[in-house]
């Protein structure tokens, strides 16, 4: 499972931690029931806030129902949000069009293992499966699933037009990814019958879908610069700073527009979008820490550890840095934008459809080692709820425990189960 807010227990309250698990485990259970097993691959932490955000905007919970043990929950039952709730559906429809955009993207660019003829027919097959799945079930809760194809169906085009040297800006490039989550925050108002909260919802839509985009390109840069693919970061000489501060200034935008909701039960959206999101962006910018104050001063502490100045910029001719020899330190976009990309990297979103693998012909990534067959080795990690985990994956090897990223914990702080910064924690700060 993969996106871009991904709380765990260590930062969210007991109470607000077990709704986010009822609607993670609704999204998961409902692909499941109304799709086959299959479609468990395309679950998603980003999905399932269009569950929360249905949920939030009525004055009662979304009908729950017990289910059995899981492993993603310790083999223990749970009350999880039913597969009739329509925020459930609503989330299984959107992952499933997104996962298919997605698949036939990495099928036409040849990323990796969809080169191979086999795995490309074979992943075709299952894009085509999930597109109608979700349209389906997209139209069976009112939405039209064409605003997500076409958005999709965009996204490659405008990054083979900047590849090509049209000059597109940042913000052009994740433009499909704003207008696509736009369109699916927006119809939470009206599955919810709160169309006042429309285009306030359509608003927040916009810039997480801007922040999604951002991160996912982000976690992916080294691995872009390496292999040559697309990036926008990449392609616009966007350097780690200004890249920072263009989350910066959508995550402000995204807390003014769910500041002017009218909520019913406001409490796990603010903390999964304002809190949780605020997090991501720091996380995903830990190993770029800003640049120091000014010209002749040393570096400063900050809320990123020491803060070291970057090193200096290597223009050269095309579109994208040459990979980094070995020996030498990948450096950053070909016309500066403030520091570079050496360091970091690894990850993936779940709202950001653009990034690495389009652009036509600018090479996928590397081939990871494993199962030859992707989709087999991704519905063992699913099927396993992430239990298992191959030999490239970042968590192999990982209890589950040494899997979450948060490791600030508080001694003896009340009301939040031992957690700290939680959205309920006396001693935040």
């Amino acid at each position: 499972m993969f996106g871009v807010v991904r709380p765990c227990k260590h930062v969210l309250c007991g109470s607000l931690f077990k709704d986010w698990m009822a609607h993670l485990c609704g999204l998961c259970l409902t692909l499941r029931d109304q799709h086959g097993q299959a479609a468990r691959l395309v679950t998603n932490y980003d999905g399932l806030l269009v569950s929360v955000l249905v949920e939030a905007q009525r004055p009662e919970l979304s009908p729950r129902r017990k289910a059995g043990p899981c492993a993603l929950r310790g083999m223990k039952a749970a009350e999880v949000v039913e597969t009739r709730a329509q925020g459930a559906r609503l989330a299984a429809a959107v992952s499933l069009l997104l996962a298919a955009g997605k698949t036939r993207d990495h099928v036409a660019d040849g990323d990796g293992p969809y080169g191979r003829r086999l795995v490309a027919a074979a992943a075709g097959r299952m894009a085509d499966r999930w597109d109608a799945a979700g349209a389906g079930t997209g139209a069976a809760v009112g939405f039209d699933p064409s605003v997500l194809r076409e958005a999709v169906a965009r996204q490659p085009e405008l990054e083979a037009r900047s590849a090509a040297g049209a000059g597109l800006g940042l913000v052009e490039l994740t433009e499909p990814t704003e207008t696509a989550v736009a369109a699916v925050f927006a119809h939470t108002a009206v599955l919810a019958g709160r169309e006042g909260n429309a285009e306030t919802l359509a608003e927040a839509g916009r810039f997480f879908g801007r922040l999604a985009h951002l991160i996912d390109a982000v976690e992916d840069v080294q691995d872009d610069l390496e292999s040559g693919a697309f990036n926008p970061l990449l392609a616009t000489g966007t350097g780690p700073d200004e890249a920072r501060r263009h989350c910066d200034d959508a995550l402000h935008g995204l807390r003014l527009a769910l500041a002017d909701l009218e909520l019913e039960q406001p409490r796990l959206v603010r903390a999964l979008l304002e809190r949780e999101v605020g997090r991501s962006v720091e996380r995903v910018f830990a190993a770029y820490p800003p640049p120091p104050g000014g010209p002749g001063q040393p570096p400063q502490q900050g809320a990123y550890g020491p803060q070291q100045p970057y090193p200096p910029q290597q223009p050269h001719g095309g579109a994208y840095p040459p990979p980094p020899q070995p020996g030498q330190p990948a450096h950053g976009g070909h016309h500066g934008g403030g520091g570079d990309w050496s360091g970091g990297g690894g990850g993936g979103g779940g709202w950001g459809f653009g990034g690495g693998g389009h652009g036509g012909g600018h090479g996928g990534r590397p081939q990871r080692p494993g199962l030859p067959i992707p989709c087999f080795t991704g519905s063992l990690v699913c099927l396993t709820c992430g239990v298992y985990q191959p030999k490239w994956s970042k968590y192999h090897g990982k209890s589950c425990g040494k899997r979450c990223w948060c490791t600030r914990h508080c001694d003896g702080c009340d009301g939040c189960d031992g957690c700290c910064d939680c959205c309920c924690c006396p001693c935040d700060g």
